[in-house]
C-alpha cells in the first residue's frame, strides 16, 4: 500500500468513503501528527486551520482550502495511538463521522485508515452537491504518509 486505496460505497441514505495507506512509521509518530491541532496545516493540504485541542470530548473548528465554511466535529472515541472519531451534523438529518484507525504492522510500519460515513435524509437530497471526495481522501493520505516518514527518517 504505498498508494493510498479509495473505495466508496453509496445508498440512498448514506455514503461512505475510505482510504487506506501503509506508513513506514511508528504508530505513536503517525498519531502525533493526527493529534497536533496546532501543527495539522503544517503538513496536511486538505486543512488550512484547526482551533482547537484533539482530544476526547472537544469540539473542534476546521477550515478548508476553497471554502469560507467552518466544519465543527466533536472528537470522540480517542484510543491513544489507535483511532479517534469527529463527528459533525445531526443524527437522521445529516451526518458525517469520520473514523481514524492507526494498525501497528510492526515498530516501523503503520496502516493508516480513515473513513467518513454520510448519512440522513438531507443526504439523500444533497448527495449530487457533495464533492469528490477520492482527491481529497487520496491527499490526507499522502500528505500523512509523506510527513510521518519524513519524521522518522529524521530521528533516525
Amino acid at each position: 500500500m504505498n498508494e493510498p486505496a479509495f473505495t466508496r460505497t453509496t445508498s440512498a441514505f448514506a455514503m461512505t468513503c475510505e482510504v487506506k495507506i501503509n506508513i513506514q512509521a511508528s504508530a505513536e509518530s503517525v498519531w502525533h501528527l493526527l493529534s497536533d491541532a496546532t501543527g495539522f496545516s503544517r503538513w496536511n493540504s486538505t486543512i488550512s486551520g484547526i482551533e482547537g485541542q484533539i482530544r476526547d470530548g472537544e469540539r473542534l473548528k476546521l477550515h478548508v482550502p476553497g471554502t469560507s465554511r467552518t466544519f465543527t466535529p466533536k472528537v470522540s472515541g480517542v484510543v491513544h495511538a489507535r483511532r479517534m472519531v469527529w463527528s459533525d451534523g445531526l443524527p437522521l438529518v445529516f451526518r458525517g463521522v469520520r473514523t481514524f484507525v492507526l494498525e501497528m504492522r510492526d515498530a516501523s510500519s503503520t496502516d493508516f485508515v480513515m473513513q467518513e460515513r454520510f448519512s440522513g435524509v438531507v443526504f439523500a437530497f444533497a448527495k449530487r452537491l457533495l464533492p469528490d471526495f477520492r482527491p481529497i481522501f487520496e491527499a490526507y493520505a499522502r500528505d500523512l504518509k509523506r510527513e510521518a516518514e519524513r519524521t522518522a527518517a529524521v530521528r533516525n
